[in-house]
Formats: C-alpha cells, sequence, structure tokens
C-alpha cells in the first residue's frame, strides 16, 4: 500500500484518469460500430456520413494519448476502404 502523500494522490489520480481514457475509448468504439453498421446494411451515404464522424473522434483518441497513432491510421484506413468498396 502507498505509505507517502505523494504515492497516495498518485493513486487516486490514476483511478480519476482510468475513468476518463475508458469512457473516451468507449465513446471511439461507439463511432467505429456506427460505421461498421452502416458498411453491414450497405448504405453508402450513411456509412460515409458515419465515417466523417469518427474521424476526428479517431484523432482526438490520438491527441489524448488513448489510441497510438498508427492504430488510428490502420483502423481509419480500413474503414475508409470499406466505405469506398460499396
Amino acid at each position: 500500500m502507498a505509505n507517502t502523500p505523494q504515492a497516495r494522490k498518485r493513486i487516486r489520480r490514476n483511478e480519476n484518469r482510468a475513468l476518463i481514457n475508458g469512457n473516451r475509448v468507449s465513446r471511439i468504439r461507439t463511432f467505429v460500430k456506427k460505421v461498421e453498421a452502416a458498411i453491414a446494411g450497405g448504405d453508402k451515404t450513411a456509412a460515409s456520413a458515419a465515417l466523417r464522424e469518427a474521424q476526428p473522434e479517431l484523432a482526438r483518441g490520438v491527441a489524448r494519448g488513448v489510441l497510438h497513432k498508427n492504430t488510428a491510421s490502420r483502423k481509419l484506413s480500413r474503414l475508409t476502404k470499406r466505405v469506398a468498396a460499396l
């Protein structure tokens, strides 16, 4: 167990950050799922609109440090390719 005040504070901060970052990742996943659902439905206009909404969310995840930039880039590239193939 943490014995110093600094260590106790760090534990508190880590718990808060974990909650916030978990919410961010969940939000990104939701936007990605909307794109995938539109792709599965075969609706290109809805899929491209959902992709335009998901793109800044992925970029924000990279900026906030919850996603690696290559991971976000790969996800965006694969989704874009699937939307274009509709």
